[in-house]
């Protein structure tokens, strides 16, 4: 039996929002903001957007030419359920970045194209939102950890 490591597979930005990421293989994870030069960045509740490869994974078998990115989101992972961990998760990547999951899925006012070309699309029920509560570079291939809820006294 493998066992999948818990990583960054990619780390996606764009300029604009409403558009697809595009993944620049690194960047930085910015306290109270989110990756820096990324459109969604700001202070509000959704600093960041994570979605798991193997969502995206769902989407490829439906028959879908889609990566990382595609789905706007900033950080892909893979071998973490992130749709599944509870909001105050935290969670560590890398040596120094820490975010903290706020919010898991959101509702679409808008059909994206992804949508429309496969009549679904994961990141309304498997992307999750986080803050940044500690800055530091991401990269592709990054380690993640997964860290009790604050105060909670759990192993996560």
């Amino acid at each position: 039996m493998t066992l999948i490591s818990k990583k960054v597979v990619a780390v996606c930005s764009s300029k604009a929002k409403g558009e697809r990421k595009t993944n620049i293989g690194q960047g930085e994870l910015q306290h109270g903001f989110g990756l820096r030069g990324d459109a969604h960045g700001g202070d509000w509740h959704r600093q960041v957007s994570l979605l798991a490869i193997e969502s995206i994974d769902k989407m490829r078998a439906a028959g879908l030419d889609v990566g990382p990115g595609d789905f706007a989101e900033n950080i892909t992972t893979q071998g973490v359920d992130l749709y599944h961990l509870p909001v105050g998760t935290r969670l560590k990547i890398g040596a120094n970045a820490l975010l903290e999951i706020t919010q898991i899925g959101k509702e679409c006012h808008d059909r994206c194209a992804i949508y429309y070309q496969a009549g679904d699309c994961v990141m309304p029920r498997e992307g999750v939102f986080a803050i940044v509560l500690h800055g530091g570079p991401v990269k592709v291939g990054d380690e993640l950890e997964l860290l009790p809820i604050a105060g909670s006294g759990e192993d996560a």
